[in-house]
């Protein structure tokens, strides 16, 4: 198959590519440098209606490289985390990105947590991670700061800082001759036979094939295919705080709860951060704007919108009780101390300090069900990625992999 290989200019509005690849964030790029390695010469555009790269939940994250300890053996998942910790690792030794591999330890402090740790472990060993069980002294070895009956430690979990990676995969990407436009953002698309027209504020742009990594606008990017999503994009805010600078040195690994699992995220922990903090986090509370970063953040047409859909109604409606809770802990951190004072009991209300937040970009179906895996809706010139919350970051290297080849596909069929 012969593509626009030339990337003529048809006029000074319209811009002609192979692949045009929408959102600038770390899985457009992993997917962009990838792309431009499988078709060398051939003409590769990134979009992003942001000044930056990595503006949203790329450059808010809590930078953690996972290990792979929670999701359904088999799942796609499970199987890029494992794959993304090794390969976003290497990718890291490749472009002198600092990173450390500080370990996660996962603490049990009462009964009820013990049990659920135990189907923990045996999560683990299905995924095929290396870990071990740590009894109540050993965990208080290893962490004197942390009280707990027992813990999980796994050590190939990590830490970095995306931004740096995605700002290394964009120059990757363009020393393979491909191009980013920033400030440009889609306002409408239209699939024709041989191409997809992209129309944005900077013109029109045709190519081929498109991919988009739209995040919390992947709903919105279907739509404008004209296709029937099936889901809608929940934005959930997490808030973090700043332990003060005196307790930079209080965890070597990162802490986290025993999850419950009849909740869907996985509660509040302490993550220490590749500049040598350590920040306490995050809560889930559905924001009221798309890229509601902050409590104030809101946009009526957004909130209309979430409340109108049945599927995060029925959410809303489901969680209702745990919803209050992390409302309330919002606007009061007393009660997001005491989360975190259950395993790590020296903290006072002093010492959590401002801190970015970030949101999550979650999938809820028509039925009100949060949905857990990687989540992707093609058209024959299309690859969407419509679900990637955590850990899409530390997946982005194989998922790039896998929607290329979802593209080779399309272009063999011709």
């Amino acid at each position: 198959m012969t593509l626009y290989s030339t990337g003529q200019d048809i006029d000074s509005e319209v811009l002609v590519y192979d692949f045009i690849i929408i959102g600038g964030g770390i899985l457009g790029l992993s997917t962009a440098k990838q792309l431009a390695e499988e078709y060398p010469g051939h003409r590769i555009v990134v979009i992003d209606k942001e000044e930056t790269l990595a503006s949203h939940q790329s450059g808010h994250n809590s930078g953690v490289i996972h290990a792979g300890v929670y999701y359904t053996p088999g799942s796609l998942k499970a199987r890029f985390c494992r794959e993304g910790n090794r390969q976003t690792k290497a990718f890291c030794e490749q472009h002198d990105i600092p990173y450390e591999e500080c370990g996660k330890l996962l603490v049990a402090t009462n009964d009820i947590e013990m049990e659920r740790m135990k189907a923990l472990w045996e999560r683990t060993a299905a995924n095929g991670l290396e870990r071990q069980w740590l009894s109540g002294d050993e965990l208080h070895e290893r962490e004197p700061a942390i009280t707990g009956r027992g813990a999980i430690f796994v050590p190939s979990s990590g830490i970095v800082d995306y931004r740096r990676v995605a700002q290394a995969m964009a120059e990757e990407f363009e020393s393979l001759g491909g191009e980013i436009r920033l400030s440009t953002r889609v306002t409408g698309l239209e699939e024709r036979i041989g191409e997809v027209v992209v129309k944005t504020n900077r013109g029109e742009f045709v190519g081929r094939y498109m991919i988009a990594c739209a995040g919390l606008m992947a709903d919105r990017v279907v739509k404008l295919l004209g296709k029937d999503p099936k889901f809608t994009i929940c934005p959930f805010r997490g808030e973090y705080y700043r332990l003060s600078r005196q307790h930079d040195s209080i965890v070597r690994h990162l802490i986290y709860p025993i999850p419950d699992p009849s909740m869907p995220f996985l509660g509040v922990h302490l993550t220490r951060m590749i500049d040598g903090t350590v920040t306490v986090g995050p809560n889930a509370v559905m924001a009221l704007k798309r890229e509601g970063y902050r409590k104030r953040d809101v946009s009526l047409p957004d909130t209309v919108g979430l409340l109108a859909d049945r599927g995060i109604r029925k959410v809303l409606s489901a969680y209702w009780r745990p919803g209050l809770t992390e409302l309330k802990n919002s606007w009061f951190k007393k009660g997001y101390l005491n989360d975190v004072r259950r395993y790590c009991p020296s903290l006072s209300l002093d010492d959590l300090e401002p801190y970015p937040a970030g949101v999550r970009a979650q999938a809820v179906s028509r039925q009100g069900k949060l949905i857990d895996d990687f989540l992707f809706v093609n058209t024959r010139r299309t690859v969407n990625v419509c679900n990637a919350p955590s850990p899409a970051a530390t997946s982005a290297i194989p998922i790039g992999r896998y929607i290329v080849d979802k593209v080779k596909s399309q272009v063999e069929e011709g």
